[in-house]
């Protein structure tokens, strides 16, 4: 009889033999993530309550930046504690948080990936469904980002997209997520149900085909590197493009 709900390690073959660093069964860790996106969401309508900021067409720089701690912390809090209790206890090992100099392939790839892959991918779904996937809601959403931002918030703002947001997010669904679901069914497919849950949680529907083409690319490259240090550089690269292009527009 216990009282631990953690279920426990599990021994699968879908993972390569010696790899060391999946050891996080995959049941641990959506229910990691369900109680860090949980706790995310009280703290983010909380924040809101208490500051007043409910637009989310006009929310200025310093509430961005709070916004997103109160997504990270949670999850920075579950995967130290899954690595510790569920893992090898180091966060490097257990979620592949390792950097090489051919990494750096990734700022190309990110780039193309933006200004070239993201729009092929989504050309159809604008010409069939022209009102649902306008581009113009895209920019838009990042353009009022941008325009709230000025000197050192800007900075902020470039902190908060082009290092935070894919730093944590890489750790959560390449280093957790999709390890995690390698074990269960396969690395293949793991790559496919890992960025369709990615898609999915970003929750603005005309961005999804763009999002999931773009995760498929960071899944892969996790695939064949096993490293996230590829998919950090790609996904940093990608931010800024993006970001950039905003700015220049």
């Amino acid at each position: 009889m216990t009282n631990n709900v953690w279920p426990a390690p599990q021994v699968s073959d879908a993972v390569e033999p010696g790899d060391d660093a999946k050891r996080i069964a995959f049941t641990a860790a959506l229910i990691g993530w369900l109680i860090a996106y949980g706790a995310a969401v009280v703290f983010g309508v909380s924040l809101s309550g208490a500051t007043g900021q409910t637009d989310p067409d006009n929310l200025p720089t310093w509430f961005v930046g709070l916004s997103a701690l109160t997504l990270w912390v949670p999850f920075v809090c579950v995967l130290v504690y899954l690595s510790r209790t569920r893992g090898l206890g180091n966060v490097r090992d257990d979620y592949s948080l390792r950097f090489a100099w051919s990494d750096l392939i990734g700022i190309p790839l990110g780039v193309v990936s933006q200004l070239v892959i993201v729009n092929l991918a989504t050309w159809p779904f604008r010409n069939l469904f022209p009102e649902t996937f306008d581009p113009d809601q895209v920019s838009q959403r990042a353009k009022n980002l941008v325009d709230g931002a000025e000197g050192a918030w800007l900075l902020l703002l470039a902190v908060v997209v082009v290092v935070g947001a894919p730093v944590i997010e890489e750790l959560v669904y390449r280093g957790l997520l999709q390890q995690s679901m390698a074990r269960s069914f396969g690395s293949i497919a793991a790559v496919f149900l890992c960025s369709a849950f990615f898609t999915v949680v970003h929750l603005v529907p005309v961005e999804f085909p763009g999002l999931f083409t773009f995760a498929l690319i960071l899944g892969f490259a996790f695939r064949r590197t096993k490293r996230i240090g590829f998919t950090i550089v790609t996904h940093m690269s990608f931010n800024a493009a993006g970001l950039l292009l905003v700015l220049l527009t």
